[in-house]
């Protein structure tokens, strides 16, 4: 059999001979509404170019009522190409891990036959699709932003700004008109205002309009806001379908409550009932040390932590430095060669190197521990976990990608009060003299806490849509695997 038909040949089979199924769409009138939902698969988020709407047709057309080969063909042509976009709807059109290695989602599957058996019972085809798309509703905001950002691509009115000198509030520039126009039509800006002095309604509308790109929202225009600025409607429309495909591939329950971790947007968000209610700056990973994305459950909690170094860490920054001066990390560190706690007199570190290094570093509970206070465990096959951190002042600036790959948190002692207190039951009065006691002490949830880490580089917020960078270039490889092209 051809392809399409093919690939869900047993679920055919079974349909239409073994179960008599019903013939849902030759002489039903059923076609031309879905050959349109193709046609419009662009609202949905997919890509129109992925289904052949015109051999459909073709078939659609070629129908005559004395050729039940003909007829028998178109049927389960649109049945098959009917299962591949509600499974595309439903669980994605790509495989998560093919298209990025940081990427840790398990493929979902979706019932063919249970889909073709349900046909009988819809009368609308495109009704019954809306079924398959999620009720999540971050996925939900996107699609409606999409929807908006599609419209404005069709007016074609984006304005260029070029670069040139920073814009400070108050200052005067011939591009201020053209900033004014993009900061209405992205409801930035009340609307108004003429000329070409940057008014305090513009400079209020700028720092909306900063917010919403994880920008400096100071209001002064630089480089990175003009670029950010001259990102066309269309380019914007495909950076939302990215990422509703990445939410189709998410759990269909998150979980009640449960966290989430934006690493694009470099927040953490406590979630009840699907309502965020609180955000918190974190750092997540450097480019060169991705956190990846998967989804893990907390289990329990660390109070003042011990941190055991990881091997990449031990072997290319502690040991250039225990070559120069053996006892440098004598003070905050036991070592254990083999696992065997040993003494750090009468190492020779220069014998020692990369697949040559039988040591590990463990550091002790304190101020100088590179966990902090504490640390809360998600057990999972990355070692990624989320901590306190004695290096505050990365949480200063606007983009936060510095870590080795775990998550540091902004407010950890708050964090403490909520999961410690909130799930385990602890007094702040206890979890305050646990800390200051400075020993290790475990504390075990009694209820695990689901905890999504995402990459969403567009997302709803009470300022509307918000946009980020692609710092770790996973939306440009996402475009590639779905549109056939890199990102521009």
């Amino acid at each position: 059999m051809p392809l399409p038909l093919e690939r869900i040949r047993d679920a055919l089979m079974a349909h239409y001979i073994r179960d008599e199924g019903t013939i849902y769409w030759v002489g039903t009138g059923r076609m031309t509404p879905f050959l349109q939902r193709l046609a419009d698969a662009e609202r949905d988020g997919l890509n129109p170019a992925d289904y052949p709407v015109d051999g459909l047709i073709a078939l659609r057309d070629s129908i005559e009522p004395d050729d039940a080969f003909a007829a028998a063909q178109a049927e389960l042509y649109f049945s098959a190409f009917f299962v591949a976009y509600a499974a595309d709807l439903k669980i994605g059109r790509l495989t998560p891990q093919k298209v990025d290695p940081h990427q840790f989602r398990n493929r979902k599957t979706i019932d063919v036959l249970r889909v073709l058996t349900d046909l009988k019972t819809q009368r609308d085809p495109t009704a019954f699709l809306d079924s398959f798309e999620s009720k999540n509703p971050h996925y939900v905001a996107l699609k409606r932003m999409l929807g908006l950002y599609l419209a404005m691509a069709k007016s074609d009115v984006w304005p260029d700004v070029p670069q040139g000198e920073n814009i400070k509030p108050g200052g005067s520039d011939p591009r201020i008109p053209a900033i004014r126009e993009i900061l209405i039509l992205g409801g930035d800006h009340p609307g108004g205002g003429s000329g070409e002095t940057y008014d305090p309604v513009t400079v209020e509308a700028m720092q909306k309009f900063q917010q919403r790109h994880g920008l400096e929202a100071k209001g002064l225009i630089g480089k990175q806001t003009i670029v950010a600025l001259n990102v066309p409607p269309d380019e914007r429309a495909r950076q939302i379908m990215l990422n509703m495909e990445r939410w189709r591939w998410m759990p269909e329950d998150l979980g009640d409550y449960h966290y989430t971790v934006n690493l694009a947007a470099y927040e953490l968000y406590e979630v009840k009932q699907d309502d965020i209610i609180d955000r918190m700056d974190v750092v997540v990973g450097a480019v060169a040390t991705q956190t990846p994305e998967f989804t893990g459950e907390m289990t329990y909690v660390e109070i003042n932590p011990t941190w055991t170094v990881p091997y990449s860490i031990a072997t290319k920054e502690m040991l250039p430095r225990l070559r120069k001066n053996p006892s440098a990390y004598a003070a905050d560190f036991d070592v254990f060669n083999n696992g065997k706690l040993t003494s750090w007199g009468g190492i020779n570190w220069n014998a020692y190197g990369p697949g040559k290094f039988p040591f590990t570093f463990r550091q002790h509970p304190g101020p100088k521990n590179a966990l902090g206070k504490v640390k809360f465990m998600l057990p999972n096959k990355h070692n990624i976990y989320l901590h306190d951190t004695p290096s505050k002042d990365k949480f200063l600036q606007t983009a936060r990608a510095f870590s080795h790959g775990c998550i540091r948190l902004s407010r950890p002692i708050d964090f403490a009060y909520t999961v410690v207190g909130g799930i385990a039951g602890w007094s702040k009065a206890k979890i305050d003299a646990t800390i200051a006691a400075g020993k290790t002490v475990r504390v075990p949830l009694p209820r695990k806490i689901p905890v999504h880490l995402i990459y969403a580089t567009a997302f709803e917020s009470p300022l509307g849509i918000e946009f980020r960078p692609d710092v770790y270039s996973r939306d440009r490889k996402l475009y590639a695997a779905l549109f056939g092209k890199p990102a521009s």
